[in-house]
């Protein structure tokens, strides 16, 4: 069969696009479009009405270098990890001598007059890091979990300062997801966050926390070497681990704590750090059903809620959109994760299955904390939520990992055309 130099192009474009998932790439640009609507709703009554235009086009701008991602082999990342380690880092590191404060914190990085949020990028650095890292040395072996691990603490401890507690946590889930992945003993996760669980409990139920730390030594005795000597040791750090609990608690700021601690009961509060919560609540609750409708919520449009076109845009989606809008919302957020274990089990080799399980640890997260923390469900941590939420840095992160993702499946198999 002959073809002409037109229809080669042609063919050769198809080919190019053929292992892509439409349906992935269509679910974010949905929640994109939805985001920008809803932004403008919470903003109409504001000076800011420029915030959901602005969304729609940065979305745009992150769909377009999501198709050029897409289409670009992913294993050539491998010759680039450590370079990409050292750029995060580098950056992250600028945040602190050349930063710019908001909100409390030092975050941003000021750059033509936009800020730039460099531990959002970061999340997408660790991912490409560790995905090389294991795909060449997998978690089965005791040296190479710690070497993972040591890896992810240099850029861990850099947003922890800023402080930024949310991404520091995302980073966390992203590496003990990529650990289980990489065939990592489910009982050295464990143990890797026991010493977080033993300071919880030794405030909460000290009794819990006796045995717990117990417990730790056990799964060390099953399955570490030298169990004698790493038996002592778990249950040692997991016995200290409450009044080093008391350590970490001082190093974060106030507002920190108390969205740690007020989610549970917001009412000690009412005025202060407690405040999003119940407004977030109400505004949830009032949405009913099927929603008060889009700029007709009273919650959202009076501006009862701080953040509410950023953290808390979930709130104003429950309360104008009510319990059908918001499980919609939800099931969309579902299909996209069911997409990504899809793509991660397909994967033609252990590099790009990593790549797509970190970015599908780092989009769960961010789902489940986001959306638990608007209703009282999870601490309130300043985590956006995916595609929804207005953040520049965040919007484009994620279309990054989106096209990361959507190369994996677009190069797991070609078809040959012939002439």
């Amino acid at each position: 069969m002959f073809l002409t130099d037109a229809q080669k192009q042609w063919r050769s474009l198809a080919v190019g696009w053929q292992g892509v998932d439409w349906v992935l790439f269509g679910l974010p640009v949905a929640l994109t479009i939805f985001g920008a609507v809803v932004i403008y709703s919470t903003q109409q009554n504001t000076d800011t009405v420029a915030y959901g235009l602005n969304h729609a086009i940065l979305g745009a701008i992150g769909l377009v270098l999501a198709l050029w991602i897409a289409r670009t082999r992913y294993e050539n990342l491998l010759n680039w990890q450590w370079i990409i380690y050292a750029v995060i880092n580098l950056l992250l590191l600028a945040v602190i001598f050349i930063g710019t404060v908001g909100l409390g914190a030092q975050r941003w990085i000021s750059i033509g007059g936009f800020h730039v949020q460099p531990s959002e990028f970061a999340k997408i650095g660790m991912i490409v890091t560790l995905a090389a890292m294991l795909s060449r040395r997998d978690a089965s072996t005791l040296w190479g979990v710690l070497t993972a691990v040591g890896v992810t603490v240099v850029p861990w401890v850099l947003v922890f300062i800023q402080p930024d507690l949310g991404t520091s946590l995302v980073f966390g889930v992203i590496t003990l997801a990529m650990l289980y992945w990489a065939n990592c003993n489910p009982g050295w996760l464990v143990l890797f966050v026991s010493p977080l669980v033993a300071a919880i409990l030794f405030h909460l139920l000290l009794p819990g926390w006796l045995v717990w730390s117990i417990a730790m030594g056990l799964i060390a005795w099953f399955t570490l070497p030298w169990r004698w000597f790493c038996t002592v040791l778990a249950t040692a750090v997991n016995l200290v681990s409450g009044k080093l609990g008391d350590v970490m608690w001082s190093l974060l700021e106030d507002y920190q704590k108390d969205r740690l601690i007020l989610f549970l009961d917001p009412d000690k509060d009412p005025l202060g750090g407690g405040y999003h919560l119940i407004q977030s609540r109400i505004a949830i609750g009032a949405g009913k059903l099927w929603g008060q409708g889009l700029g007709q919520g009273t919650q959202t449009q009076l501006s009862f809620i701080p953040e509410q076109h950023t953290d808390f845009i979930f709130s104003a989606i429950g309360e104008e959109w009510g319990f059908v809008g918001s499980m919609v919302v939800i099931a969309v957020y579902w299909l996209i994760c069911f997409r990504l274990v899809i793509i991660a089990q397909n994967a033609k080799d252990d590099f790009g299955s990593l790549l797509v399980i970190g970015v599908l640890a780092m989009i769960m997260f961010q789902v489940v904390i986001n959306i638990g923390m608007t209703m009282g469900l999870a601490p309130i941590t300043g985590i956006p939520l995916p595609w929804l939420s207005y953040g520049r840095s965040a919007l484009l992160t994620n279309f990054i990992a989106l096209g990361m993702v959507e190369s994996v499946a677009n190069f797991r198999h070609r078809l040959k055309f012939t002439d």
